[in-house]
């Protein structure tokens, strides 16, 4: 094949500039290698441009197969090369041809010299941790997520009523991590992940928003050394009709002001003259699905609301506002028996109904149970937990049992190299005999955690570089201790069991002091001293004056 044709492939674009940038100077082995697979490849086929191509059609469609490709420029690291957009370790089966492809931006590979590169996905828990306590010294990081920062998600619930301010549990990545701002090499790109190539260790990537950018949707590559999937998780819906057009879920700040937004409106439109009893019932009727913390927390904060706020300030609709928490089995089904009953009878006496169902379909305006039963609502909060993303499922990667990316004892995605995966997206394989964990931030975190560590004997041992970490020493496998769980149930009063499991013994206990004990812990547990002074003020303001209940939006 002739070198003009064989120039098109990324791959051998990329050292190709090299070598004529460095006056013929010798590259790496391992582009060197990368230049050798490519040359083969096409040898063998009739084109290499309809073989990247293939797959960009596959997942996006025949459209954007324009002329023009064929450039390299570089500026900053970043370049522009041509698609090829498939999901992680597609076999590279198409036939070539020789048309163009619409040339998209990449961040490149890195060169000798440079530092190795980690790609970050997420600003989860674990990958923020991680973020703060990886070597920025040994590596350069890029992080590339749809949010630009870190929801504190145990104080989320509070931000729905008004106890807290919705920034003062918001962490923004650049102050996690300062190099993503302020390095050269070091990036936070808003986008989410679309697809991963583990053979030629790239990432594609599609822009969170588009909108004003060159094209829409506006997609590009991002070259890695060492490849952390820590994309976090989705609501469990378990297939039920309505749920994702109907409920709410509480995952991220913008659930919560989307929650925050129905309550008040809720409010105010229950006093318009002409509605009926029927329809301010329904309309001011919560309905909390899923008896876990997030549930039982989320309803004890709106019990509090009701309690001091709305019987103030709506006093003419006071009391049609209900609480209904439904729960197929017992709420808080993790904690010590004694603090379950001691939540039961603490929210049915303040006005929260518990309901034990199961809900079989929902409808814009009621619920319908499987015995029968229809439960009309105008607020739905869904809080069953978490399960694999559609991109998780997507990834033609080794599994855990219930769909996770499978790992070993180090955190390692053991069928390709230079992959990691932690926190909620990820789990234990079977083979390595270790129960999959539970989807809780402290999990998350200590998982970050230990994986800075392992980067850092990995770089410590010339391992950075992609292919480079097949014989690193990597130390002791990722240990999981559970340090307790604790939940807010209202009214100044939380449950606190720092018990290691269910089944072990240990401190157990409820009620005020419990209270105290779980405000000044997660106090302790937001990440900057700003957001501590936030909190603190937000929870000093609410207890003098009450919740804001402007509506904004």
């Amino acid at each position: 094949m002739a070198w003009s044709r064989i120039a098109r492939g990324s791959q051998l674009t990329q050292s190709l500039a090299r070598i004529a940038s460095e006056g013929g100077a010798a590259t790496s082995v391992a582009s060197a290698r990368r230049s050798a697979a490519v040359l083969g490849q096409c040898a063998s086929l009739s084109s290499f441009h309809s073989l990247a191509f293939a797959g960009l059609t596959e997942r996006y469609g025949a459209a954007g197969a324009g002329a023009g490709a064929g450039q390299f420029q570089l500026s900053r690291g970043i370049g522009t090369t041509s698609p090829v957009l498939r999901p992680a370790a597609e076999p590279l089966t198409a036939e070539c041809s020789d048309a163009d492809e619409s040339a998209v931006p990449d961040l490149g590979p890195t060169r000798p010299g440079e530092k190795p590169r980690v790609v970050v996905l997420g600003t989860g828990w674990a990958a923020c941790r991680l973020l703060k306590d990886v070597d920025t010294r040994a590596y350069d990081v890029v992080c590339i997520s749809p949010r630009n920062h870190m929801v504190f998600t145990p104080l989320l619930a509070s931000t729905c009523v008004g106890t807290l301010e919705f920034r003062s549990v918001v962490e923004p990545v650049s102050r996690i991590q300062s190099v993503l701002a302020t390095r050269p090499g070091s990036y936070f790109f808003l986008a989410s992940c679309s697809g991963i190539d583990t053979r030629r260790h790239e990432v594609y990537c599609t822009a969170a928003d588009s909108d004003g950018l060159s094209s829409n949707p506006y997609r590009f590559k991002v070259a890695y050394d060492k490849l952390v999937i820590a994309s976090g998780s989705e609501p469990l819906t378990f297939g039920i009709k309505g749920v994702a057009e109907n409920a709410i879920f509480l995952r991220e700040v913008s659930h919560a002001q989307e929650i925050r937004r129905k309550l008040l409106t809720n409010l105010m439109f229950s006093e318009n003259p002409g509605l009926s009893e029927e329809e301010k019932q329904r309309l001011l009727h919560c309905v909390v699905v899923g008896g876990g913390p997030t549930g039982v927390e989320f309803s004890g904060e709106l019990s509090d609301f009701i309690m001091r706020d709305v019987r103030q300030r709506y006093s003419h609709v006071k009391d049609y506002v209900k609480v209904t928490l439904i729960e197929a089995n017992e709420i808080l089904s993790s904690f010590d028996v004694g603090l379950r009953q001691y939540a039961t009878n603490h929210l049915s006496k303040y006005g929260v109904n518990l309901v034990r169902g199961v809900v079989k379909e929902v409808k814009p305006t009621e619920i319908v149970l499987s015995d029968g039963s229809h439960v009309p609502y105008g607020l739905l909060v869904w809080s069953t937990g978490v399960g694999p993303s559609e991109f998780v499922r997507s990834l033609p990667l080794p599994k855990s049992p219930g769909g996770r990316i499978g790992v070993d004892e180090w955190l390692r995605v053991p069928s390709v190299d230079d992959v990691f995966a932690l926190g909620d997206c990820a789990g234990f394989l079977e083979q390595t005999g270790r129960a999959v964990l539970p989807a809780l931030a402290q999990v998350a975190e200590r998982e970050g955690k230990y994986l800075a560590q392992v980067l850092g004997r990995i770089a410590a041992q010339d391992g950075g570089k992609a292919h480079c970490a097949v014989k690193a020493n990597l130390g002791e496998p990722f240990e999981y201790k559970h340090i307790g769980s604790m939940a807010s149930v209202g009214r100044y009063k939380a449950l606190v069991d720092l018990r290691e499991n269910k089944d072990a013994k240990g401190v157990s206990m409820a009620g005020f002091v419990s209270w105290l004990m779980w405000r000044s812990a997660y106090l302790t547990r937001v990440v900057s001293w700003r957001n501590r002074f936030y909190v603190a003020v937000n929870w000093a303001t609410t207890l003098v004056f009450g919740r804001d209940n402007t509506r904004i939006g």
